[in-house]
């Protein structure tokens, strides 16, 4: 899989006719995409397919109209207590620029992800009286470094797109570079599957997926090719045509660990939405667009921080983020999921990984959920 990754983006700048070592340098320093300025007709063709994709689950939700409240089991926890007031203390380092904490400034979001990820954890042991970190902490902490080599993949393929930046950090030699970015780069999975079972306890998010659209993908071995193909043609491509092929950097590699796990006859994220479940699938998404919204928020006063550069569609922005960029995180969440299956098995305890909760699954597990 590794080859897949690194080796079709560089053949598409091979056969662009351009050189590779803009795109070898470490750290990447080298501007060399020239992004098309914004226009109205790819922003709209881009939007309504977006709408299209996502009306289907905000209507089920709509139609299923749950009114049932779970609510919370337990005391919120002295250590969540803890992780908020660290958080608060970490944002207000972040965005200020106090003398004594010059030298650290450049550092602030790591402590700030920590902070987040253990207040994710403690609001879902208080509506549940479990979370992940307690249930499965080696579990948890084997996410942090699967995290970084996750991240530092869309890394090395944001060099043949260049749709973000970063600004603040200094100049660093390689090696600063290495572990100043690996740091907070860990904190991603752990965020985002953390707030992923946050969001499977409330009901009013995830009501009638588990009855939704039964997904088949036909003949397993032939989808499989299918999707390789298409992920590796992807990746060729986003190094010939960034400016077209960008949003692929967020699609190819689900499709190729999709793709790879229905070549060797393994289970894949999508084996629930194949009996009609995307209760899961759902809250992982919607877990990276709230993780999403925050990074972006965090981001855009801190001293070391990204900007974008968004072919065709840079406008409205939120934070620095263009409005249409925080599309993108919905595929990277099922990412996020995938590469954590892949590698580390299923979210859940025992084994028997993190469901989604229907009202009948929370009323089960909780007495105290509210009649409507």
């Amino acid at each position: 899989m590794p080859v897949l990754i690194l080796l079709p983006p560089l053949s598409g700048i091979w056969l662009a006719g351009r050189s590779l070592d803009p795109y070898l340098e470490f750290p990447p320093r080298t501007r060399s995409v020239v992004h098309a300025p914004f226009a109205w007709l790819p922003f709209l063709l881009l939007g309504a397919a977006i709408v299209a994709s996502l009306a289907p689950f905000v209507t089920c939700l709509f139609r299923a109209r749950c009114k049932r409240m779970l609510r919370p089991v337990a005391a919120f926890p002295w250590w969540g207590t803890l992780a908020l007031g660290w958080t608060v203390v970490a944002w207000f380092l972040a965005w200020t620029r106090l003398e004594w904490m010059h030298p650290l400034q450049p550092l602030t979001f790591t402590p700030l992800w920590l902070g987040y990820i253990v207040l994710v954890n403690a609001l879902t042991f208080r509506r549940l009286g479990r979370c992940l970190l307690l249930d499965r902490p080696r579990y948890v902490l084997a996410l942090f470094p699967l995290s970084a080599v996750f991240w530092w993949s869309f890394e090395y393929l944001n060099r043949f797109t260049q749709n973000w930046h970063y600004v603040g950090g200094g100049n660093l030699s390689g090696w600063e570079y290495l572990w100043q970015a690996t740091l907070p780069f860990s904190t991603v999975l752990p965020a985002v599957l953390g707030t992923t079972e946050l969001v499977g306890t409330y009901p009013q998010l995830i009501g009638g997926l588990d009855r939704f659209a039964v997904l088949s993908f036909g003949h397993r071995g032939r989808t499989g090719w299918a999707l390789v193909g298409a992920a590796a043609g992807g990746l060729v491509a986003i190094g010939i045509w960034p400016n077209v092929f960008f949003p692929l950097l967020w699609m190819a590699p689900l499709m190729l660990i999709t793709g790879l796990e229905l070549l060797q006859g393994l289970p894949t994220i999508f084996r629930e939405a194949e009996r009609g479940d995307w209760r899961r699938l759902w809250s992982v998404a919607l877990a990276a667009l709230i993780c999403g919204f925050f990074w972006e928020l965090w981001n855009v006063r801190s001293l070391a921080h990204w900007e974008y550069a968004i072919p065709s569609v840079h406008a409205f922005k939120l934070f620095e983020m263009p409005a249409l960029g925080y599309a993108g995180y919905f595929p990277f969440g099922l990412e996020c999921w995938a590469v954590a299956h892949l590698v580390l098995g299923p979210i859940g305890r025992g084994g028997e990984g993190y469901r989604g909760s229907t009202e009948t699954d929370l009323a089960q597990r909780n007495p105290t959920v509210a009649e409507r």
